[in-house]
């Protein structure tokens, strides 16, 4: 595999295992100091894009069918493959008890003092008025699905992209010369 498959891979890596430890940061005690930031949101979304697209890039221009695609993950080191397995699995249950405690208050934010979200209940949708602690626990909230979402994206890319490099060894390998 190319070294630039290897730096791909890893730099996803570390940046979703970077998203995935702020999203368990979220469960403890007190909101982290990220809170209310712009600049956070805009960075993930930065990172992730093009490391994500290219990585999609990368397998589209192998062509590979699924079975060679799994074929070449198979390839990849056990404790390469179990790793992204508890990786991507802990993101999920972080993606699923997050959305399960959410409630229908997200996107919390203070004006003059007073704290508001926005209640997505039917019939009932718009900005109310919430108390400090409901406000609390919806920017948690929203932290929690902000992290975790792109985090679980990176390390898919992540494997696709060592995968990939797999199949591009392979096929170099086993062309006649």
């Amino acid at each position: 595999m190319g070294w630039t498959f290897k730096v791909h891979g890893g730099l996803a890596t570390g940046l979703g295992i970077a998203l995935l430890m702020l999203t368990a940061l979220t469960w403890l005690p007190g909101t982290l100091p990220l809170t209310g930031s712009r600049w956070v949101t805009a960075t993930i979304v930065v990172l992730l894009f093009p490391v994500f697209i290219s990585a999609l890039v990368r397998v589209l221009v192998t062509g590979a069918d699924r079975h060679s695609a799994w074929m070449a993950c198979r390839c990849l080191p056990r404790k390469a493959q179990m790793g992204f397995a508890i990786l991507i699995m802990s993101g999920v249950v972080m993606i699923v008890f997050g959305a399960a405690g959410q409630g229908s208050l997200q996107s919390a934010e203070t004006k003059a003092g007073r704290y508001f979200a926005f209640d997505t209940t039917p019939h009932e949708r718009g900005t109310v008025e919430v108390s400090q602690s409901q406000y609390q626990a919806v920017l948690e909230s929203d932290q929690r699905s902000m992290f975790a979402i792109p985090g679980v994206l990176l390390i898919g890319a992540a494997y696709v992209v060592l995968a990939t490099g797999e199949l591009r060894r392979a096929d170099r390998d086993s062309v006649p010369s």
